[in-house]
């Protein structure tokens, strides 16, 4: 009797055990899609992501830069200080989105160009996604809000 109890605990534990690492799997599966890392201007230069990859990208929109092509189709650079990478989107900018703006896009990286599929600006005059203030700071041109 006893050995049946004790043979029932292990298989309810090893049970337990094989449904976490199951349940961890899949979890992670599900969610590969929806990580994306993000990365500045420097860094994609300086080491290529694969086209296959979505990746997100921010820093300042470039000056002079900006141009609207026909449709809702916008070609600019993204520069970090260091870096300039050409972007390419299609659709609806935010109301926001100008020259010299903070600006954090979604998409992949074909042929040298940054496709986005998506694109964030800042939303008032003192807010800068977290990840481009960094990029920013360590090129040495970020300037804090207020200063000009």
């Amino acid at each position: 009797m006893r050995g049946l109890k004790k043979q029932r605990r292990i298989q309810i534990v090893l049970a337990t055990f094989v449904a976490l690492v199951v349940s961890t799997v899949l979890i992670g599966y599900a969610m590969k899609d929806g990580i994306n890392f993000f990365r500045a201007p420097s860094q994609v230069v300086a080491e290529p992501p694969s086209s296959n990859e979505t990746f997100r990208i921010g820093g300042l929109v470039e000056e002079g830069t900006l141009v609207r092509g026909q449709g809702k189709t916008v070609r600019f650079s993204v520069t970090d200080g260091g870096a300039s990478v050409p972007v390419v989107f299609t659709g609806v900018l935010p109301d926001l989105f100008e020259e010299n703006q903070g600006m954090v896009g979604t998409g992949r990286l074909v042929n040298g160009v940054f496709e986005a599929t998506e694109i964030l600006a800042k939303h008032d005059e003192n807010y800068m996604p977290k990840e481009v203030v960094e990029a920013l700071k360590a090129q040495g041109v970020y300037k804090e809000p207020g200063d000009s």
